[in-house]
């Protein structure tokens, strides 16, 4: 079997590692890939957008499925230009893709169709949007309505922030075609969870939820980044609220786009706050998130492995069997390794060291690339993400943090304490359990 992978970053490794660690015997290809990614694939030099490339090469070496990482080629419609040349290929159309690439009509559809989440506005004019901004009281979220990179939420804490925020969104147009509009929304106070489900529009089977890291810094602080970690399980999640998820807000989302004529299929992420009152949509993506994907596949089961899962939803197989277990026991932990300057303004060049592999410890490649001498260098703001799996979450933590720290590179920044709220509890239980 042939299978094409369109992307070149961090969670494209971990597809490919996963597919891979499945089938040792599949033909992998990716485009663009990276250096890791050319460790188990022949990388292709065509760039996410150059549909008809990847279609020309997907017929002409009979690839069973093309798989689409990042969310700008799904935006841009490569979805529907493959079906239009009957190429198998997992993920959304161009119109289902709007639940990630407009915040706007995300939040309409959750609203029609009665899904929790928080209540918005959404503003072309800044003045207008201040005035909500004070109507709602800080703190209170921004968000940029197109694809920002994850980078287009900003958490304000005093009016004065919105009004930066607001101002950098419509007025600097800091994210460009992305800020043209934005939504200003009431605060959610809980704690965030990513929740996945493949689905080919109809069925759907839920993955092990997992923690993203967004701050830049230990104790989230710092700016927003595009994600400095992840882990898996998450353990605040009980059984009983993914059910509750599933029934509330993955089903009636996938039941909403179908009666708009944009039946989604492929990979629905739902980012959401576990509130007081129940789990709340902050936001949904159309793809694999990043880091989180890094995390989740080393917990993945082997059977269904998650090529069958994809290639069901891609050529619309009948319903999965409903008693699937999504994830192994143990746990895994991802640690970030960012360039200097990033967020703000990433430098590339630097020469990467990565030292011997150490048992449960993967190294997947985001923004790297080799040199004319072949060495490995800095090519992106994240650069590296360390997962470690273990049968605890405490030991995964431990040897994901320790293997980051001996990865060298010049300005090399990652934070120590990913997985943190997962820790305190575990403590807090292991404390209750003695007493």
């Amino acid at each position: 079997m042939k299978v094409l992978i369109v992307g070149g970053g961090g969670r494209e490794h971990a597809l490919a590692w996963r597919f891979k660690k499945d089938n040792p015997a599949l033909t992998l290809y990716a485009a663009p890939g990276n250096p890791g990614i050319a460790e188990l694939a022949t990388c292709l030099p065509i760039s996410v957008t150059e549909f008809d490339a990847l279609a020309t090469f997907a017929r002409r070496e009979g690839v069973s499925l093309t798989v689409v990482g990042p969310e700008a080629p799904l935006a841009a419609g490569i979805v529907d230009h493959f079906r239009a040349e009957r190429l198998p290929i997992f993920g959304p159309t161009r119109d289902a893709a709007q639940i990630e690439t407009s915040k706007s009509f995300a939040k309409q559809l959750m609203l029609d169709a009665r899904v929790p989440t928080a209540r918005a506005l959404t503003f072309t004019d800044a003045d207008r949007a201040r005035g909500a901004a004070r109507e709602l009281g800080a703190p209170v979220v921004i968000k940029a309505s197109g694809l920002a990179a994850g980078k287009g939420v900003m958490v304000c804490e005093t009016l004065a922030d919105a009004d930066r925020a607001i101002d950098a969104v419509l007025v600097q147009r800091t994210f460009g075609v992305a800020g043209s509009e934005l939504l200003v929304e009431e605060f959610m106070e809980g704690e965030e969870v990513s929740v996945f489900a493949i689905t080919n529009g109809e069925w759907l089977v839920p993955m092990v939820p997992a923690q993203d890291h967004k701050r830049l810094l230990a104790g989230d602080r710092g700016p927003n980044t595009g994600g400095m970690g992840a882990y898996a399980p998450v353990s605040a999640l009980t059984r009983e609220a993914e059910g509750e998820i599933v029934s509330t807000i993955l089903r009636p989302t996938l039941d909403a786009l179908r009666a708009r004529g944009a039946p989604f299929t492929g990979l629905l992420y739902a980012g959401l706050m576990l509130t007081r009152d129940g789990p709340k949509v902050v936001e949904f993506n159309c793809r694999f998130g990043d880091p989180e994907t890094q995390a989740i596949l080393p917990v993945w089961p082997s059977e269904p492995s998650l090529l069958d899962l994809m290639l069901a939803s891609a050529s619309n197989d009948e319903t999965p069997d409903e008693d699937i277990v999504t994830h192994d026991r143990g746990f895994a932990v991802t640690t970030v390794l960012a360039s200097v300057g990033y967020p703000e303004t990433p430098r590339t060049g630097d020469v990467i060291t990565i030292p011997p592999a150490a048992a449960g410890v993967t190294v997947f490649h985001a923004g790297t690339n080799r040199r004319s001498d072949g060495a490995l260098i800095t090519n992106g703001g994240r650069v590296l993400a360390v997962t470690a799996s273990a049968s605890t979450f405490e030991e995964a933590q431990r040897k994901s943090r320790e293997f980051a720290g001996r990865v060298e590179f010049e300005g090399k920044q990652f934070r120590a304490d990913i997985g943190w709220r997962e820790l305190a509890r575990q403590t807090a239980a292991g404390h209750a359990g003695a007493a």
